[in-house]
């Protein structure tokens, strides 16, 4: 049978799209679903047409007849570990990717930030992330952004440096120097308060599971490595790990930019 008889609609679409190079996040956006959604239906895919790469992927939607038959018992497991490898190369691929964008930045930060970031959704599967710089004392300003609902960048760009407070999450890890993962930013406590920092998160952004990673340089909090989703969908250890990989080498890119500014003030005064 032809993928087009086996296969839905949608599912041909997420299938055609994915064998091309596009990524989870990519698909979600333009379908408006989530990215876990696109990985459940690749899933099936690869299940119901009995491959287990991305390459047979491609062969098999071009004509090509499976390479063998699957056990129906085996067919999940099969498509779940291909899925898994996939994503295991795509992480790999992305960190070494990041690192070559820094070598390569001359210290351009907004530029750095903004593909660190683009990475740290497309493999965390969120939907907009911000990066805050901290000024001590739990005070914070959001210096860079991605895929941010526009009420909500407009917020900050009219708060400016802003003081977070003891009980939302940028509070909690500025106290903590550690991680904060919330999983739902409506059911906590302090979104009955009149917090405005949790109010603007999660009515002006919408958010409502999110992650923050400090950023440490040495032994001080030089920010906070923050990402979103727009569902109940808390991150998982994983996706933890991954977000704290982008913020040390978000760390590392503020480091290069600011000794490559240090050296070019140098040169310019002698």
């Amino acid at each position: 049978m032809s993928p087009d008889e086996i296969l839905s609609p949608r599912e041909i679409e997420i299938a055609s799209a994915y064998a091309q190079g596009d990524t989870y996040q990519a698909i979600a956006a333009r379908l408006g679903i989530a990215p876990s959604t696109v990985r459940t239906h690749l899933a099936t895919i690869y299940r119901k047409l009995e491959v287990s790469s991305k390459l047979d992927l491609h062969a098999r939607l071009g004509g090509a007849q499976p390479a063998s038959d699957m056990q129906t018992d085996h067919a999940a497991i099969i498509s779940e570990l291909a899925l898994s490898l996939e994503e295991a190369l795509r992480r790999e691929q992305t960190l070494a990717e990041v690192l070559h964008i820094i070598s390569r930045s001359r210290g351009d930060i907004d530029a750095v930030m903004s593909a660190i970031l683009g990475f740290a959704l497309d493999l965390c599967e969120a939907e907009f992330g911000i990066l805050f710089e901290h000024h001590g004392q739990g005070r914070f300003a959001a210096s860079h952004t991605r895929g941010i609902p526009t009420p909500f960048r407009d917020w900050f760009n009219a708060q400016g440096l802003f003081q977070a407070g003891p009980r939302t999450g940028l509070g909690r890890l500025a106290q903590s120097r550690s991680v904060v993962n919330i999983y739902d930013v409506r059911a906590e406590e302090i979104f009955q308060t009149d917090d405005p920092l949790r109010h603007a998160t999660a009515v002006l952004g919408g958010a409502r599971s999110f992650v923050a990673i400090p950023m440490m340089s040495g032994d001080t909090l030089v920010g906070a490595f923050t990402i979103y989703r727009q569902t109940v969908r808390p991150f998982s250890a994983q996706s933890t790990t991954l977000a704290q990989s982008f913020a040390d080498q978000s760390v590392i890119a503020l480091d290069n930019a600011r000794m490559i500014d240090a050296l070019r003030q140098k040169a310019t005064r002698t």
